[in-house]
């Protein structure tokens, strides 16, 4: 009976794992043992480079100071827009963003910015034609609105090899802001309006590129490309009805109405 049991097949293959399993935990000390006697029982730990180099590109102590501004103004007489025809109107836009900024550490720097945006909208009259039996004319719309944001900005520069005139950059900002807008229509009897208050907190991501005119002086540009942003609004409808909504955002693409363009000064 033990000679069977021996010969049973469940034995043999339990027996064989374990001389496998012997065989291996056997066999990684004494490679190990052969690698560490080889290196005089010292492992040594390579490390590849990949010839990437950072150079100063902005020293520590300087200050950076600028900022964008910007301005524009239109005008409509009898103007036409898609399914949009007759618009008289005028309207203007105005922002402007200074930035501060230390730099505690070779090419990196903390600071400040702070953005201001007003923008006004007026539209006389005008007629929008969807089709020949659909058509009406509107007018006597008013819309003012002014927005402000505070920002903490942390700024890391980044070389092109060992070109001192153009350099790479990227803003991350912590923001905190709010603004009021109102919009009115219609006249007389039919008028109508409503005002609205915002608050907002987030996080962006600009980077940029900046490009020295002389030891002192960069133009520079940036674009919004990685967002994060929760808005809240109140809502008043002549002066009666109220309303609120809230709004979280996230976004990763470049967003074209945030590109600004303007002059630092490295002091």
């Amino acid at each position: 009976m033990i000679w069977n049991w021996f010969m049973n097949k469940n034995f043999i293959k339990l027996a064989i794992s374990v001389l496998l399993s012997i065989f291996v935990l056997g066999a990684v000390p004494m490679q190990a043992q052969s690698m560490s006697n080889n290196t005089d029982s010292t492992v040594v730990h390579t490390k590849k480079s990949r010839g990437l180099k950072q150079h100063t590109f902005v020293p520590k102590g300087q200050w950076v100071v600028g900022g964008t501004i910007s301005y524009s103004q239109q005008s409509e007489k009898n103007y036409q827009f898609l399914v949009v025809e007759g618009i008289n109107g005028e309207g203007y836009s105005f922002n402007a963003s200074p930035m501060f900024s230390y730099m505690v550490a070779d090419n990196m720097g903390i600071g400040g910015r702070f953005s201001y945006g007003r923008s006004l909208m007026k539209i006389n009259s005008a007629d929008i034609n969807l089709s020949e039996d659909m058509n009406f004319a509107i007018g006597d719309i008013y819309s003012l609105s002014h927005t402000y944001t505070g920002m903490a900005v942390l700024r890391n520069y980044i070389s092109i090899g060992n070109n001192m005139r153009f350099g790479l950059f990227n803003e991350t900002q912590l923001q905190i802001g709010g603004g009021q807008s109102k919009l009115v229509s219609g006249s007389g009897d039919s008028l109508t309006g409503a005002y609205e208050s915002t608050f907002s907190v987030g996080v962006n991501l600009a980077p940029g590129i900046t490009a020295f005119i002389n030891n002192f002086m960069a133009v520079e540009l940036n674009v919004g490309l990685l967002g994060f942003r929760y808005t809240t609004t109140e809502q008043i409808t002549d002066q009666v009805y109220h309303g609120s909504t809230n709004t979280t955002t996230a976004s990763f693409q470049i967003n074209l109405f945030s590109i600004g363009l303007g002059l630092a000064f490295y002091i």
